[in-house]
């Protein structure tokens, strides 16, 4: 049998995380063990974890001190160097992962060596209210660079995928050989697009990577304390997804496709990274947000290059 460490970070929102630790409680294929990994000055989820009864989870804890960069990141790198899983599963403190979550990526890893990750649906909730639609394609990159997630809408059989989404998501580890989460991915929190990164290294590297619908987590988006308030555009937040999307498809795009995507990204672009078109497209409806978002997207393309060219 595989030995499986699942990671979730935590900040500041002791009741999320022990809503998630109850429901690794309730997994009919227990984990090996769980490291919540926590800033030493969040102490609301410290009160919580001297009281709560984690039986029958093997739960470790990791103490992040202010020497270490704030953030998810570097919270689940750390992790990554604790734990002893030949499977590394990660999701995040709002989450509650489907009884029979470990069972059904260990099930995949054990069908085919070749695979090197494994993720599936977030079944989303606002409130009371279940996002709820289907989504043939997921978790691709188009032939230009267009990045389609849809993870939490995606349904059918289990299939090969380009990336996974960062709150349902494992990878073995002899695939990882060594491999940390980006450091480059801007955000304070939150780093947009880190599972964009890890995973294509783990395509370029021969790895297979697997979404099933049926692997699934609740997902109850949390309270974010970064510049990143989901839905509410923000410069900074806007800027650091349009850099972390663009570096990680200028580095691993080949010559032509790279080519097509720079033109591509900025005469077109998306919502949510918009060129110039998107941006005649929005502007009627959105006036000078509009206007916004396009220097923001421009100036996160154009420091993405400069990363890019300092990196190699």
């Amino acid at each position: 049998m595989i030995k499986i460490s699942v990671v979730v970070p935590t900040y500041h929102r002791p009741k999320d995380l022990e809503r998630c630790l109850e429901a690794l409680k309730k997994q009919n294929r227990q984990p090996d063990e769980v490291l919540v990994t926590i800033r030493e000055a969040d102490s609301a989820t410290w009160e919580l974890l001297e009281s709560f009864n984690h039986q029958p989870l093997p739960l470790h804890l990791i103490k992040m001190d202010a020497s270490v960069a704030i953030g998810a990141l570097p919270a689940m790198n750390l992790a990554i160097d604790a734990a002893s899983g030949d499977i590394l599963v990660f999701t995040d403190d709002d989450s509650a992962p489907h009884t029979d979550w470990l069972e059904r990526i260990e099930a995949h890893f054990l069908s085919d060596s070749n695979i090197g990750g494994v993720g599936g649906r977030d079944w989303v909730y606002h409130g009371t209210r279940l996002e709820d639609g289907k989504r043939e394609v997921v978790g691709k990159v188009q032939w230009f660079g267009q990045v389609i997630g849809e993870h939490h809408l995606g349904f059918g059989e289990a299939r090969e995928v380009d990336l996974l989404k960062g709150v349902n998501m494992s990878f073995r580890r002899t695939a990882m050989a060594g491999m940390h989460f980006d450091r480059r991915m801007r955000g304070n929190g939150a780093a947009p697009h880190f599972e964009l990164a890890f995973s294509l290294a783990l395509k370029r590297a021969g790895w297979k990577l697997i979404y099933d619908p049926k692997i699934a987590v609740d997902h109850f988006p949390g309270q974010r304390f970064d510049e990143d308030q989901r839905n509410k555009f923000n410069e900074i937040a806007f800027f650091n997804s349009v850099h972390n999307e663009t570096l990680v498809l200028l580095e691993n795009l080949p010559l032509i496709r790279r080519t097509v995507f720079v033109f591509w990204a900025t005469l077109v672009g998306t919502r949510e990274a918009p060129g110039f078109l998107q941006w005649l497209r929005f502007l009627p409806k959105e006036g000078a947000l509009a206007g916004q978002k396009l220097v923001a997207s421009l100036q996160g393309r154009w420091q993405a290059w400069e990363t890019w060219q300092q990196s190699k």
